[in-house]
């Protein structure tokens, strides 16, 4: 558990779907462990413990360590079931098709689902990081549908313009993205420095 100071900590639920890119759900534990004030809830579909395996050859038990507190995705009568457990965000890294559609929907089928839902209906900040291409029109629907409710849609699009030169960079850069969204702007700093502007005066 983080050192809290005598303070509330802030908790941050962290979900891990089917979608391709594991990855993005690990680094975002692994930047957060043992940050004081921060609490993480881990949450991890069937598919994505076997993305997990096969993109990472990483396993569940591995993956768990490194969350304050795990909740096993069938216990719909966990904390994060309700609104009166004070989450302070979610993400779901990576959102799958499957997900992103059960949340627009709010079929609150699973506890990913319906910790998704309770985050929209007290408006807290709940960051999907979809991950499919090319996108066809139900999933544009379901975006646009998550996006009213409050959601914000993260694709994890990597950047260049800091010129990565490895993996781990492009991820690191996303990570620290998501991390500004959810209010923890000195963490997300570290990992994605703010842009600073191009050094010369081209024209166009």
């Amino acid at each position: 558990m983080p050192v809290t100071n005598g303070r509330a900590p802030q908790r941050l639920i962290i979900a891990i779907t089917g979608a391709t890119g594991a990855i993005y759900g690990v680094r975002l534990l692994q930047a957060l462990q043992g940050v004081a004030d921060v609490e993480t809830h881990l949450l991890m579909s069937p598919a994505g413990v076997m993305n997990l395996q096969h993109e990472l050859d990483m396993g569940r038990a591995e993956v768990e360590a490194l969350a304050d507190v795990v909740h096993n995705v069938r216990d719909i009568g966990a904390t994060i079931a309700s609104g009166s457990f004070r989450a302070n965000a979610m993400i779901v890294a990576p959102c799958s098709m499957r997900t992103l559609a059960a949340i627009a929907h709010g079929l609150s089928d699973n506890l990913i689902t319906r910790a998704a839902d309770v985050t929209l209906k007290e408006r807290r900040k709940l960051v999907l990081m979809v991950r499919e291409t090319p996108l066809n029109l139900a999933h544009l629907r379901n975006m646009t549908a998550v996006t009213e409710m409050g959601g914000i849609v993260f694709p994890p699009v990597p950047g260049f313009y800091q010129k990565p030169q490895t993996i781990d960079e492009l991820v690191d850069h996303t990570v620290g993205r998501v991390l500004d969204l959810v209010d923890l702007r000195e963490i997300g700093e570290k990992l994605a420095p703010g842009w600073g502007g191009l050094n010369n005066s081209a024209e166009d």
